[in-house]
Order: C-alpha cells, then sequence, then structure tokens
C-alpha cells in the first residue's frame, strides 16, 4: 500500500460513501474498528446534519475515517426536457399518492457550508464526486491535516485529480454501483464508460499518486487482482450495503440476491444522471425517457422514491447496486472485513506461490 494511505487504514479496504442514508456512522464505526476505512456520505444532506453524523461516529470510533462531498454541478439542463420528464412521471405521483418534488430545490448540495465545517473541525478524509475540486479547497484541507481523496473515471480525469494536489485518485470503473463520478455530465458518453481492471492500469500510467480502485468488487480475491494491477487500495460500496450496520431499506437488502433482479443498468430514470441500479419497473419504463438533468431530476423523483419504500415496492425504488451484486453477504461489516482481508491473504498467497486467485 503507498505510504499517503498507511496511516489511514492497516487493511486496503475502503467503504464506499453511499448518498441517500446508507453510510450510517454505525456502519463506516463498524469498518474502521476492523482495519479498513469507513466513509460518511454528506450528499443530500444539509451541513448540521453532516455535522452531527461526524459527531456519532466520532462517539463510536477512534479510527481514521473519511467524508464524501457531491461537487456543485453547472446548471445544463433543458427546463423544457425536465417538464415533459414530470408529466411523464405524474401516473407515478397518483399511483403512489404522493405530489412530485421541486426540481429546481438546489444544485450545489449545500458545498460551500459543509467546507466550512470541515476546515473549522477537521476529519482524517474528504473524498469529492462529481466533479474536480478548486486548487485551493485541496489546500485549505491539507493545511488543517485533511487527505483529500477524488473520484475519476478516466485516465484524462485523473491526470486533472492530480493537478488539483489531491492525496489519491479514486478509479472509478463502468461496473460500480450508484452514480458514476464523471466530471462533466455527457449524454453522447453514456454507457462509454472503461471496465475497472483496465481503468486501473491506466491512471496507473497516467499519474504518480495513489490509485484506489472501486467497481464492482466483492471478494478479497478482486482486490488483490486490482491491487496486482496498480492499485493502493480498494473501495467496496455494494459489498457493505448489505451488511448489518447498512442504512439501506430492507427492500433494498434483499434486491442484491433476489431472483427476480437479474441484472443492473447505468440509468438517469431516478436522478438525471448516470448511475447503476438494479432492473426495476420504474427503471425500464422511464430510464429510456430520463433527460440528462441533475439534481433537478433527483429532487423530482425524491418524493416517489419515498412513497415506494414506504409502500414496500421496491419497483418503485431506486435500488443501486454493482454488477456484483449477486455475491453480495449478510454479514456484520466488520465480519465482511475480516473475510475479505483473509480473502486477499489467501489469494496473495495463491500468487506468490503461482496458482491462480
Amino acid at each position: 500500500m503507498s505510504s499517503a494511505l498507511t496511516g489511514l487504514l492497516p487493511h486496503p479496504i475502503v467503504q464506499a460513501p453511499m448518498a441517500g442514508g446508507v453510510s450510517v456512522p454505525q456502519l463506516a464505526a463498524a469498518v474502521c474498528e476492523a482495519g479498513g476505512l469507513g466513509f460518511l456520505a454528506a450528499g443530500y444532506k444539509t451541513a448540521d446534519g453532516m455535522y452531527q453524523e461526524i459527531k456519532q461516529l466520532r462517539g463510536l470510533t477512534g479510527r481514521p475515517f473519511g467524508v464524501n462531498l457531491f461537487l456543485p454541478q453547472p446548471e445544463t439542463a433543458d427546463p423544457a426536457a425536465v417538464d415533459v420528464y414530470a408529466h411523464q412521471l405524474a401516473g407515478e405521483a397518483t399511483w403512489y399518492e404522493t405530489e412530485l418534488g421541486d426540481p429546481d430545490s438546489g444544485r450545489d448540495d449545500g458545498y460551500d457550508a459543509k467546507l466550512a465545517v470541515l476546515l473549522d473541525d477537521p476529519v482524517p478524509v474528504v473524498s469529492f464526486h462529481f466533479g474536480v475540486p478548486a486548487r485551493e479547497v485541496i489546500d485549505s484541507l491539507h493545511r488543517v491535516g485533511t487527505f483529500t481523496f477524488v473520484t475519476a473515471t478516466t485516465a484524462e480525469e485523473a491526470r486533472a485529480v492530480e493537478r488539483c494536489g489531491a492525496d489519491a485518485v479514486i478509479a472509478q470503473g463502468i461496473e460500480a454501483g450508484g452514480h458514476q463520478g464523471t466530471h462533466r455530465d455527457v449524454p453522447e458518453a453514456d454507457g462509454a464508460g472503461v471496465g475497472l481492471l483496465s481503468l486501473v492500469a491506466q491512471v496507473r500510467e497516467a499519474v504518480s499518486i495513489p490509485v484506489i480502485a472501486a467497481g464492482g468488487i466483492m471478494r478479497g480475491s478482486q482486490i488483490a487482482a486490482v491491487l496486482a494491477a496498480g492499485a493502493s487500495a480498494a473501495q467496496l460500496g455494494t459489498a457493505f450495503l448489505a451488511t448489518h450496520e447498512s442504512g439501506a431499506h430492507a427492500l433494498h437488502k434483499q434486491a442484491l440476491t433476489n431472483p427476480l433482479f437479474v441484472r443492473t443498468e447505468l440509468t438517469r430514470a431516478f436522478s438525471g444522471r448516470p448511475a447503476r441500479g438494479l432492473v426495476n419497473r420504474f427503471l425500464r419504463e422511464h430510464g429510456p425517457y430520463a433527460p440528462a438533468a441533475y439534481p433537478d431530476v433527483h429532487h423530482l423523483t425524491a418524493p416517489l422514491r419515498k412513497a415506494a419504500a414506504k409502500a414496500g415496492d421496491a419497483q418503485g425504488m431506486a435500488l443501486w447496486a454493482g454488477q456484483g451484486h449477486r455475491l453480495a453477504r449478510e454479514l456484520p461489516a466488520g465480519q465482511l472485513v475480516e473475510v475479505l482481508a483473509a480473502e486477499l491473504a489467501s489469494a496473495r498467497t495463491a500468487l506468490s506461490a503461482g496458482g491462480a486467485l
């Protein structure tokens, strides 16, 4: 593991920050206590909500942890396209007996306020999604002793991450569940992402900072593979989504291995930005028509997703999941870290002996 990361995590295992209530303090603490790097997701929370979770996490562990921020998004959405999509979703609102959300509910996710909190009361690691933070932001976090990670989905994006001064780049392959962390939302590039092993190799040759591999990783042998490809650590999301401490809805956890949900797809149906989820009725019916409009569509569909969850209807929920979802294990998060570390050690032994992973 890179020397920049060795003090943060005994095992090269990072729990991905999953917004929407999944990455709760109990999950992050369990991962940290087991020797991984747990993360809180500040996305879709207020600055105070983020701060309260940080306080709670500090009460559960003295180990290093991270907080993830969403970068503010430019106003590129076509309001007319959002209006058309809202009309299409009117039937969903009637079915779930709720109102559609206001697509103009905000674009910056409280970014400046959250940064102010993290500079006033620093945490060990801050990571960024949906773009590259300004160099002065990275420098200010460094001044208070915070390590910084930034997601990239191409070698070109990884070079931009290195230029901004970040300590590590999270190389996110197209296999990853949830939102792709592309720096610019280009509809013409939908589905054209790079697979993780190819991406890690490309990023490793493009930058000199440590690489954290993310996307479809569910087993210790896969961690060994990305480390062999040049990564310093692996970030896992879906693997931790099914754990006991995860804040995911019970239907979401069950869907990961439910034979009813046979595959995943990248879709704009729920948020207006490409995100990988289990294919359900909502995704099939609305995905082909959803506009490139994030976070407008996210705000628009939020009441629908909440109502579907309340009604116990997984067919109307955003069931974010990576391509490895079938390999999900319902374990306590700390135990999962231990199992992954043991699998990694076995795979490394096999590799050194000339065997197969």
